[in-house]
């Protein structure tokens, strides 16, 4: 006879968490629908409107409230969140996990909206802070303010929106807020396609597509929340224990987890100086390298926060070492080849996706430039993804802290020693060196704390990637074409020839892995 929970009371804990790898798996793989579509909605995107004065006025408005949303929701209050959200689950009550849910949906809320009032009442002000370059152009300055007023209380949604996944990540319901940028992505290209021809300025529908995008992302993900029961009754207390904790991790968070993508918004600040195009140009070159990124480094990176947070909240420092290690395997595996792909075949990939419509041959190669200068530095910005959640995971703010700063200002340095010689691409290269040594410091203190030691078989492993990248980058540089080959081909001519490419590229790579002994199984963990 089996007794049923009460109707107010529902079992929030799944019966078996799925392991890494799959959960890994499931994250990469709705990423990698939502990063392909990304790349669509470029190329729809350059396709209407170049990288000209419209589309560089639309990158700053879009990148201000988006890089808020990495810096707040998805970077300093997700780490914050998830480890006192698993606390509370490991050692608290369902009731009490339902309290710290309402406290924090009201409290984190009343700030956003709050945040979102001001910003769009001092659209120029944050316009020009953030790409003060415009202020010599009239024209491009007052576009990317007025789209910025709509743009902006894109935050706020997507900061919910990020909340409600972070619930979700923490229950092992992965698929669900990984799915979910798929929406902004179809309301964009909505937009370019159907909006925008019956617009005044037809690239002002492109900010109403982010907005429209910012509320169906939240509303489709709440209907899950009321299936875990933990659907949030607002309520703001910043007095409750379970806040006060959140908002004491945050603070430092937001140097620690989210460095890089202050880094790019320096990118931004500077190229604003620079010609017309340059801001486009990053962007472009930006998008590709997020792609890896985002489908596999993010991906790992989802799923290990809330498994190191209840290992280290049981105590298994064993484990929380072998979980680390086994993370920084999986970014090894897929980033190198990854970043090797991207820098022999920049010029190709930029052509194939973007040199439609407005977007001449010059654009490709100078998209080509900076696209090679991030991929130099893909594997260190995968690599900070999955080893600071080992400091996260453990409450542990202050280190990434100082390793941020220290980041930082290098970046900075390098950017103004390079940005004379190299232009656009030295913002992207300053970019990345500042990404490997963050990565380091990251690694060093770690190690130096103990919470990451290296399991058995490393240098096997080194040998084993070594082998496989060789014959990857030895295929490609055989089956390529010259740079003027892909220009003068036909968008479904690139297209079927990139496909080659990739396709006979990752043949391959897994092919040379599986003769050089590497498994599956060899990266299953729980």
């Amino acid at each position: 006879m089996s007794i049923k929970p009460p109707a107010d009371n529902p079992p929030a804990e799944p019966p078996k968490a799925p392991g890494l790898l799959r959960s890994s798996g499931v994250v990469g793989v709705m990423t990698m629908l939502s990063r392909v579509l990304g790349l669509v909605r470029d190329m729809v995107i350059a396709r209407y409107f170049g990288a000209g004065t419209a589309a560089d006025a639309f990158f700053v408005a879009f990148k201000i409230p988006n890089f808020l949303r990495r810096l707040f929701a998805e970077g300093a209050f997700n780490q914050a969140f998830v480890p006192v959200l698993s606390s509370y689950r490991q050692q608290q009550s369902l009731t009490d996990v339902r309290r710290l849910v309402n406290a924090v949906a009201g409290s984190l809320g009343l700030v956003l909206l709050g945040v979102t009032l001001i910003a769009m009442l001092g659209a120029p002000v944050l316009t020009a802070v953030f790409a003060p370059g415009f202020m010599g152009d009239a024209e491009k300055f007052s576009l990317a303010s007025d789209m910025l007023r709509i743009t902006f209380p894109y935050l706020l949604l997507v900061s919910l929106t990020a909340f409600a996944g972070s619930i979700l990540n923490s229950y092992d319901r992965f698929a669900i807020p990984a799915f979910t940028p798929v929406l902004l992505n179809l309301t964009m290209i909505a937009a370019a396609v159907f909006l925008s021809p019956l617009m005044e300025t037809p690239v002002m529908a492109l900010a109403w597509g982010v907005l429209i995008a910012g509320a169906l992302q939240l509303f489709f993900q709440l209907p899950f929340l009321m299936r875990l029961g933990l659907l949030p009754r607002a309520k703001v207390d910043y007095r409750h224990e379970g806040v006060k904790r959140i908002l004491t991790l945050m603070a430092p968070a937001l140097f620690g987890v989210s460095v890089s993508q202050i880094n790019l918004l320096l990118d931004t600040v500077l190229a604003s100086f620079l010609q017309t195009g340059s801001v486009s140009w990053l962007y472009y070159s930006d998008r590709l390298a997020e792609l890896p990124l985002g489908v596999f480094g993010i991906a790992i990176a989802t799923v290990i926060l809330p498994n190191l947070s209840r290992k280290h909240a049981a105590e298994s420092i064993d484990q929380f070492t072998a979980t680390l290690d086994w993370a920084v395997r999986g970014v090894l595996l897929i980033g190198l080849p990854a970043a090797l792909a991207l820098a022999l075949l920049a010029e190709p990939l930029i052509a194939t996706l973007f040199y439609y419509g407005e977007v001449t041959a010059r654009d490709v190669g100078m998209s080509a430039q900076s696209l090679r200068a991030y991929s130099a530095g893909l594997l260190a910005f995968m690599l900070i993804k999955v080893l600071a959640p080992g400091y996260f995971a453990r409450q542990n703010t202050r280190t990434p802290v100082k390793i941020g700063i220290i980041a930082m200002v290098a970046n900075m340095a390098m950017n103004l020693i390079l940005i004379f010689p190299l232009a656009h691409a030295g913002l992207a290269l300053a970019t990345s060196l500042s990404a490997w040594l963050n990565a380091g410091l990251l690694w060093r203190g770690l190690k130096k704390e103990g919470a990451w030691r290296s399991q058995p078989g490393w240098r096997k492993f080194l040998l084993q990637l070594l082998v496989a990248n060789a014959a990857l980058g030895a295929i490609i540089v055989y089956l390529q074409a010259p740079v003027d080959s892909w220009l003068a081909a036909g968008g479904i001519q690139r297209a079927t020839d990139m496909a080659i490419l990739v396709g006979a590229g990752a043949l391959v790579y897994f092919v040379a892995l599986a003769l050089a002994g590497v498994r599956v199984r060899h990266f299953r963990l729980k």
